[in-house]
């Protein structure tokens, strides 16, 4: 086959994986997640279910792409914030490229809160994420890590913490070896809470779970952020308010 014709059926093939995937985010936010069908994908799309299986060979198939591009995509947008803070924003040290990357998440996940539902909400039943999922999940935590890696004479962690013991203990020099051999225990089981306090405090605002007590959030986001910057032992002051 000539380069030309089959560079053409590759675009086509691109262009349509694109479409469905833009179909099926569209039914994700419609009717959830546990709702998606390839029959009614390609209903939409006026294919005939049969075509759309040699794209996707089943629904968790394609639920799987569309974990995986949300999480590049939220990813993507923390690189970004990170980058641009260091950039334009030096003097803020570490503390500001932390503020950066937590705005960034939120911005994304209320940009996008069908896909916050899908990569951190109630799991799908029946459906298991497969191990390529795993380095797209772990994008912006390593990015956290390294942060902290690159600055770790810097950190003073606030407080005193409780000693890490046991399994626990092991895990963490498991991470600590792998991602960030200059981190102490406390730094990174630190990192770890502080990623979940992150995650979880986006899906409160994004549920309705604070209304009544810190909606709109921005204050109370403002606030956490600095204050998991002290627990981590980010040098630098807190943004005025």
């Amino acid at each position: 086959m000539a380069p030309a014709i089959e560079g053409a059926r590759a675009r086509a093939r691109a262009q349509l994986t694109q479409e469905i995937k833009t179909e099926a985010r569209r039914q994700l936010a419609a009717d959830g997640p546990q709702r998606l069908s390839l029959r009614a994908v390609a209903r939409e799309l006026g294919m005939a279910s049969s075509a759309l299986y040699r794209y996707f060979a089943s629904r968790d198939e394609l639920l799987t792409a569309l974990i995986m591009d949300a999480y590049d995509a939220l990813g993507e947008a923390a690189e970004r914030a990170v980058a641009h803070a260091r950039r334009e924003r030096a003097a803020e040290g570490v503390r500001g490229c932390w503020r950066a990357l937590a705005r960034a998440v939120r911005a994304w996940s209320k940009a996008h809160p069908h896909e916050y539902a899908l990569l951190y909400g109630t799991p799908v039943p029946g459906y298991a994420a497969p191990k390529e999922t795993v380095q797209p999940a772990a994008r912006v935590p390593v990015l956290m890590l390294g942060l902290l890696e690159e600055h770790a004479g810097e950190l003073r962690p606030a407080g005193d913490p409780p000693a890490v013991r046991g399994e626990f203990a092991e895990q963490l020099r498991r991470l600590g070896a792998e991602l960030a051999p200059n981190l102490s225990g406390t730094v990174l089981a630190r990192a770890i809470g502080v990623w979940i306090q992150l995650i979880g405090m986006i899906g409160f605002e994004l549920f309705g779970h604070l209304v009544g007590s810190a909606d709109p959030a921005d204050g109370f986001f403002a606030w956490t952020v600095e204050d998991t910057a002290d627990r981590l032992g980010l040098p630098g002051r807190p943004a005025p308010a």
